[in-house]
């Protein structure tokens, strides 16, 4: 924006943390715009109560009841997957008539849910929303991590969109395809016919 200064955040990028918590960081060929998004990852890591290994285990949402045993960091990454292959699909079918920017789609997959861990705590071993995140869900703080670290606006908008927020404003391609991933690797757990 013009006349505005930006704080950047300068973080150890790609620190051996981010690097085995996210290999997928690979798919994004834009050095700059994955040193970036690893950044991003590290600040919450910095600055969060959760661990790499917490993520590992804690369940992806708390909006399905105790038993969801499918932890965050499997519902994160097959939600980074399943937007993959389908902007790949997108791009081959539809070519220029809906092109899919894929480090954009990529990168914003992998964001989508780094607030999170400044929303989240942990108490008596669980994991629950803090009072940080009862002010300021995941969205909210997802972006502010990610500006903080120079990501770009194209990719803040799929982390401001990718949950029930963004359904008041329009959609990039890209931010439609990582919402459409995350909702329906998430809702089926919450709302599905069950015989």
């Amino acid at each position: 924006m013009p006349g505005k200064k930006v704080l950047t955040i300068k973080i150890k990028i790609m620190t051996d943390r981010v690097k085995k918590l996210w290999p997928e960081l690979e798919w994004i060929n834009n050095a700059d715009l994955r040193e970036k998004v690893a950044a991003t990852w590290e600040l919450a890591l910095q600055q969060s109560v959760l661990t790499t290994k917490d993520l590992e285990t804690i369940p992806f949402t708390l909006l399905c009841g105790p038993d969801l045993k499918v932890s965050f960091m499997a519902h994160k990454r097959c939600v980074v997957h399943v937007a993959k292959e389908s902007g790949e699909k997108m791009n081959a079918f539809f070519k220029e008539d809906l092109p899919v920017n894929m480090d954009v789609l990529i990168a914003g997959a992998i964001l989508a849910d780094v607030g999170k861990l400044l929303e989240y705590e942990l108490k008596d071993g669980k994991s629950v929303q803090g009072k940080y995140g009862k002010y300021l869900r995941h969205p909210f703080s997802g972006v502010s991590l990610a500006e903080k670290c120079g990501v770009p606006p194209e990719v803040c908008h799929i982390i401001a969109t990718h949950a029930g927020e963004g359904d008041m404003v329009k959609r990039t391609t890209e931010a439609y395809v990582v919402h459409h991933s995350d909702f329906m690797t998430f809702e089926p757990f919450r709302d599905r016919l069950k015989f």
